[in-house]
Formats: structure tokens, sequence, C-alpha cells
């Protein structure tokens, strides 16, 4: 997933009718919201956001902190979890506790009370990311825990401490996210995400087995159930719902008490396997998965993936598998619903239930794509929010970009503005969106209008069988042609050159590390201008993590990956899993030097 320097093709269809920002209702004026005349406008247009016509967002709050997941209450207060570490470039948290409170009081659909409260950084918090209402109680993660706060009448904040419902939840690894969902009886689902991508011995590195059996599946990969009524429970293995899940962030449950759940599909099939895989199938493969939740159900990870144009799980490379003609053990093993394209990230989910949206959304799910990195060195995607259409225990029809724009000018991890993580519906039919880079909340609501409701406004996602598309750094062509070496040449002009390279080696080197040469993933971990992103180290500063920064040691720890980092989540596979000549590994090792040796 990486340098998405280009808007996908669906962002020219949005209607320029539907880039308004919106929601100015009160839950008391709910009942009137869709029944707007065609001459109503929406007020305000500084969302950014591109939606179907008849819908309109305001920006609710901002700044509030890495928003992550959000439950709106009875009385429309909107509770958000917000989260600090590494995945942030362990930046300063925001001050005061990880969880807010925000209402709108004017009905002006933007909040004008923001309090702040739980675990600070100073009381050893770390925020988190799941959160959910039951009882009159606000649950939250915090750190290894799921704690609930009683809401007092009156108050919008706890006036009391934390009460611990679940201790020691694994942590660390890849996902150390705690997501879940309480149903009616107060069943508490808590997604438990792996630690590693497949559950290699080696974790993402290059021809690295799978362990058989998984260990990993005993306390990590599945669904643990507890009782949201219960104090003091700690962790157990016995508690399994249900396993072969990697990271089942989105939680959604219908009236029929049926849950479903997305899955995150695994990444780099390619990099780690190249001889096997082509090197679009990185951007391609595998799908994102929707999930029918069932006790004692197996959904297939580390052993398969799911193959959207084929239809099926298939066996994964570390188990056997062959690039996706095998199927083994993956045919005992429970599909997917509905899929979505590879690595756009589902981070939460909530149905739809309420009327003030046209019927088309009703009894439906809206997802949260946080955006892709494993998709470099081709253009990202993500970063919006999808509407799946269901028909009882099953998706009907393809999935819709309902709200995109998110991410301003480029999609990628480290140049999107927004990027969507928290999904829910409040007690008037609004849509509630956070974002985790900024911490900014939306607010969607539907007005109605002219073409409003009209399937011509909807857009769809792409295909299973869409290409990967074109190098994202080189995919606008001006009208008289491109000729690959000749920005090159100026872009690296002034950059300085170690001894024992060339300016024409700093050249090719721009061009391995920004994928145009060798296939290597560069900018999806170090981002677009190797400025860092929450998956990879600044490139162009003076402090190394490993090595002392010398041309050499730049060569040798793309050579040989970094296996075990020390401050950042994945390992980095030897040539970032490019198969790289030893010419363009000199290269690449040389433009890093000289990015980080550029005059003041």
């Amino acid at each position: 997933m990486s340098d998405g320097r280009h808007r996908n093709p669906w962002f020219v269809i949005a209607m320029l009718g539907a880039m308004c920002a919106a929601g100015f209702s009160t839950p008391a004026q709910s009942a009137q919201t869709g029944a707007q005349s065609a001459s109503d406008t929406c007020p305000e247009t500084d969302s950014g956001l591109k939606l179907p016509a008849g819908f309109c967002a305001t920006i609710f709050a901002d700044g509030i902190g890495h928003a992550r997941h959000l439950v709106v209450a009875a009385n429309g207060v909107v509770y958000v979890n917000t989260w600090s570490g590494r995945y942030y470039g362990n930046d300063t948290p925001h001050a005061g506790g990880f969880l807010v409170a925000l209402q709108d009081t004017t009905g002006a659909g933007k909040a004008n009370v923001n309090n702040r409260f739980g675990e600070t950084v100073q009381s050893g918090g770390a925020g988190g990311t799941g959160i959910g209402l039951y009882k009159g109680g606000l649950f939250a993660e915090i750190n290894d825990k799921i704690v609930r706060y009683t809401l007092p009448a009156g108050s919008i904040v706890p006036q009391g401490p934390a009460v611990p419902i679940v201790t020691g939840l694994p942590l660390g690894g890849d996902h150390p996210m705690r997501p879940f969902l309480i149903d009616r009886d107060g069943s508490l689902y808590i997604d438990l995400a792996t630690a590693t991508n497949s559950c290699q011995g080696q974790n993402r590195t290059l021809h690295s087995p799978g362990i058989d059996p998984c260990t990993e599946l005993n306390t990590r990969g599945g669904i643990w159930r507890y009782d949201a009524n219960e104090r003091n429970q700690a962790f157990s293995p016995a508690e399994r719902f249900a396993t072969g899940i990697r990271n089942a962030e989105g939680f959604a449950i219908d009236a029929a008490d049926r849950i479903f759940v997305t899955q995150h599909g695994r990444d780099q099939l390619y990099a780690n396997w190249p001889e096997r895989y082509k090197p679009e199938e990185e951007a391609t493969q595998p799908a994102e998965e929707l999930l029918l939740l069932k006790r004692g159900g197996d959904y297939g990870w580390p052993e398969c993936y799911y193959d959207a144009i084929q239809g099926r799980l298939v066996l994964a490379p570390e188990y056997g598998g062959d690039g996706g003609k095998k199927v083994g053990p993956c045919a005992t093993k429970s599909a997917p619903i509905a899929s979505f394209p590879a690595h756009w990230a589902p981070n939460a989910m909530a149905l739809y239930d309420k009327s003030q949206f046209p019927a088309h959304y009703r009894h439906g799910v809206f997802i949260a794509l946080h955006g892709s990195w494993d998709r470099a060195p081709y253009r990202q995607g993500g970063y919006n929010v999808v509407f799946q259409a269901l028909a009882g225990d099953h998706a009907s029809g393809q999935c819709e970009i309902f709200a995109d724009g998110f991410a301003g000018a480029v999609e990628s991890p480290d140049q999107a503005a927004h990027r969507p993580s928290g999904v829910a519906v409040g007690p008037d039919g609004s849509l509630y969106v956070s974002d985790d880079v900024r911490g900014r909340i939306y607010r969607i609501v539907y007005r109605g209008g002219p073409g409003a409701d009209s399937a011509a406004t909807r857009t769809p996602c792409p295909s299973a069988t869409a290409p990967a598309g074109k190098v994202s750094v080189d995919d606008a062509k001006p009208p008289e042609g491109t000729h690959p070496n000749a920005g090159a040449a100026d872009a690296t002009a002034s950059l300085p050159v170690p001894v024992g390279a060339t300016k024409e080696m700093v050249a090719l080197g721009d061009r391995v590390y920004h994928g145009e040469v060798g296939g290597a993933p560069c900018t999806g971990c170090h981002g677009a201008n190797a400025t860092g992103t929450p998956l990879g180290p600044d490139l162009t500063g003076t402090h190394w993590l490993w090595g002392d920064g010398s041309y050499a040691a730049i060569a040798k720890i793309i050579s040989a990956g970094v296996p075990q980092p020390k401050q950042y989540r994945a390992p980095m596979p030897p040539m970032g899993g490019a198969q790289l000549t030893s010419d363009q590994v000199s290269a690449v090792a040389a433009y890093i030097w000289a990015l980080s040796h550029r005059a003041p």
C-alpha cells in the first residue's frame, strides 16, 4: 500500500452536487431531516467529502487525537476512543484522557461540548480502539483490558473509576488493537487479532515457512467471548468463540442477532514469494472480507486467503500454496459473504437500522476503509467509506463507494490528510465517521433534493478483476509523452553523491525507491518523500536505528532487511521484498544516503 499520487477513477464520477458538508438537525428534528425540499442546500461546505446526491456532511469535531472507534448514545452524545504509540510515530498524545465525549447542544451539526476522561499518559494509559455502550455503562479498550464506566444521570462523563471487565488480553505484534461488540444479552465479543502477518517462522520474511500448526491461534487470530455483566474476567484461551480471523476490526449486529465482522486480508504475497506471484498481485491479492460470525467457525487464517477473482479460499504459500491454484484444507474453511479490494483495510463497521437515509441503505452496513500501504509501488486504495447491502445472512450486490475524499490530494499512509477509522449510527439516523490522522469526526445526514436517492449517483466499488494500474509515481502522462529518465536526472541533480557512487546511480536509486525499477515497495513504509510513516522510519535525517548511516551500512541493511525492528511493528524483508539486482541495491542505497546528506 504505497504512494497513491492520483485519484481512482471513481473520484471523477462523484457528482459535484454531492460535495457538500452536512447535517444540521438535532435529534429532536431528525424526523424532518429526510423531508427537506429540493431547494434546500448544505449550509456548510468545509468537509471536503464526496457523497451521493442528497447527502451532506459537517465536521462535527476536529483535533481530538488519533480517533479510532466511536459510539453514539441515545441522547446524541458521541463517545470516541483515541489511541497513541508506534502506529502514530510515537508522537505526543493529546492532553487529558484518551476517551472523549462530544455533544452538539445548539443543533448546528458541530460539537460545542468536548470533554475528555479516562486513562491518561500520566496514569499509564495509551488509549485504544474498542468502545461500546451497554446497560448505562460505557465500555472501552484500555491497554490490555476492557473496562466499564458508569454514566450517571445528568452527566455525559463518568464520575467514578473504571471497573475491569476483562483483563490480561494479549498485546504486541502487528495488530495490538482490541475492538469489540456487545449484544443485547451482554455477550462481549472481542477481536484478538494476530501478532503476525501469516504465522511465519520469521514474520514478513522472504521464503519463511508457516509454523504448522500455528500456535499463535491458541491466543490470537480469532474472536473471544466474555460476559459484559461480569467483572474481573481473566483472559483465557478457553473462551475462544471463532478462529482463523487475522484482524476483525469491524463488528455489526442485525435485528436477528446475526453478527458480522470484517477481516483484513494478509499482506506481502509477492514480496515474500516472488516466484509464485506476479508483481501486480501484491496490489490485487488477497481480498478484504466480510464474514458471518458463527460459534466454532474457522475462517482460514493463516493457511488460507480469499481470492476474489476465483471466488474461493486458496492455500497460502507458507503452507504449500502454489500462487492461487491449490485449495487443500481451505475447502473446509468458512468463506466470506462479501469481499472488497485488496489492502483497503476495513477498520470499522456499522449496520444502518434507522429511517433518515433512503430505504436503499436500510439493513446494510457502512464500512470505514482506513486505506492501503501494501499496494506499493502501485496506486493506493481505500481511504473511504463503503456501503454493502445485505439480504439476511448474505450480501446483496456489489459494494458502493459512499463517502470519499478523506485523504485529500494524495492517498498514501504518509500524505493522507485524514483516514477513516471508525463509523457509527446516531439515534437520529445520522452517520458519524472518525479519522485517526488528525482526530476529525464527520457527521453525515440525508437532506434530499434533485437527483437524490438515484442509482445513477452511486459509485460501485472496483471489481475483483480491476487491474493494479501503473506504478503510482508514473501514473499521469502529459500529452507530449514521457521519457523515463528525463525527470529522474533533474530530481536528483542537486543531491550529494557518496564516495564510490555516481550521480547516475543516485538517479537510478530514486527510480528504484519509487517503484519504477525493480518493483520495490519502499514508499509504502517510508513514504513518497522518505520522511517516514507509522510503518517505517524517516530516511532523510541523521538519526539511524540501524548502522551508522554510511553508504556501505545502508546497502547492507537494504540487502539483509530488518527482521526485528526496534521501534516499528513490522519487519522489513531483504530488499523490501523485491528481487533487486546488486546494482539496484547500490543505487537505492546511494539515493538514501544522498537524502540524508542534503545541505540544510
